[in-house]
């Protein structure tokens, strides 16, 4: 996570999502929110803690009160630089007081709470003893729809996200696939990104032959070869805002069978795309890309879901999959990337993010989903 998403918003931004927040969660029965380090607090905040600390940092957002930042004391100073700060109230600690007590002091001691998904097991359990009454849920389950819905900044970001990412597979087609190992291509992957805007790269999957079989592949020493389906895989974030994008390339020509694999996941990432529109529910969108490919006799080799939310991170609610209920509304931003994997042979993967518009909806990704040839 870069601190580039603070230039981004205002104060008075985040003070609307730390209200928007507090209101959502007094409407899910809940106390209060508890929001530790990581996406969501960057969210609300525009505040970036230290990647690594066991010392407790939390947000405490309750209805009808100002939103309070637990901070300890040594990381105070930057913390009120963060351009959420004006609307917060900070509450710091120094080494040897207890900031539970602090915390609790806060709160309701009995109440239910909301509490970020990787909060630390350390604090969460601190917390309980301090207030033995309390109870907890995840942010996510209490509201999943938090930061899924962007506004016109956001998807400002987004669009440029994808367009980088677009760029980047532009050059990467171009250039040689033959005789180089996977980790190289992956290499040319992240430094394109990078030289696009991107400030962190999340992954790069470069999987040549049998190795595009395996979804999540890691790129290796394996050298590829004229005659391999590569799927690649890449994205990260720019100014703040995730890119991720699927695309499958061939070295030489394609067998008729490789072809007509290819084509079944581009008609099933269309007909996905096609489901996309307001009030339709997330499992909608899996539905109708899966029934393509069960339909065309490759039902058991699609063995994941259709696509996840993104946002402030590459991995974010909603997820497109079956029994997810969640309808679509304008401005939600998800993958839609169905595939087919062949185990020993190889694997086909097309990937675009997609926003819901109020008719429909818009790919963020606009390169060409035919199969493309490589050298």
């Amino acid at each position: 996570m870069t601190g580039s998403t603070a230039a981004s918003f205002t104060a008075d931004d985040y003070r609307a999502r730390m209200e928007r927040a507090a209101r959502e969660a007094a409407e899910a029965g809940l106390a209060g929110l508890l929001v530790a380090p990581g996406p969501d607090l960057v969210w609300l905040t525009g505040y970036t803690p230290p990647a690594v600390t066991e010392r407790l940092t939390l947000l405490v957002l309750t209805a009808g009160h100002d939103p309070v930042l637990v901070v300890p004391a040594l990381e105070a100073p930057d913390a009120r630089r963060a351009a959420g700060a004006p609307a917060l109230t900070l509450c710091d600690w120094a080494d040897g007081k207890d900031p539970y007590t602090a915390a609790a002091t806060l709160l309701d001691a009995s109440g239910r709470f909301g509490i970020s998904d990787n909060a630390w097991a350390l604090h969460l359990l601190a917390l309980g003893k301090a207030m033995p009454g309390s109870s907890y849920t995840s942010l996510t389950e209490a509201l999943p729809m938090l930061r899924a819905v962007k506004d016109a900044a956001e998807l400002d970001l987004m669009t440029a996200a994808g367009a980088a990412a677009d760029a980047t597979f532009e050059e990467i087609r171009k250039v040689r696939f033959a005789g180089r190992r996977e980790a190289e291509v992956a290499a040319d992957l992240d430094r394109r990104l990078r030289s696009h805007g991107h400030q962190t790269v999340d992954f790069t999957i470069v999987a040549s032959g049998p190795n595009g079989a395996d979804p999540h592949h890691e790129a290796g020493d394996r050298v590829i070869e004229r005659g391999d389906m590569v799927v690649l895989d890449f994205g990260g974030l720019k100014d703040g805002y995730g890119s991720d994008t699927s695309r499958t390339v061939h070295v030489g020509e394609p067998t008729e069978e490789e072809r007509r694999v290819h084509d079944v996941v581009r008609a099933a990432q269309e007909a996905g795309f096609s489901a996309v529109r307001p009030g339709a529910a997330c499992q909608d969108v899996d539905r109708a890309a899966r029934a393509v490919i069960a339909d065309a006799g490759y039902g058991e080799y699609f063995i994941h879901r259709t696509g996840h939310g993104i946002g402030v991170t590459t991995h974010e609610p909603p997820y497109m999959i079956e029994g997810e209920e969640q309808s679509l509304v304008p401005g939600m931003c998800f993958s839609v990337e169905p595939g087919i994997y062949l185990p020993g042979r190889f694997g086909v993967r097309i990937e675009d993010i997609v926003t819901v518009t109020e008719d429909g909806g818009r790919r963020l990704n606009t390169t060409s989903r035919e199969l493309v040839i490589v050298e």
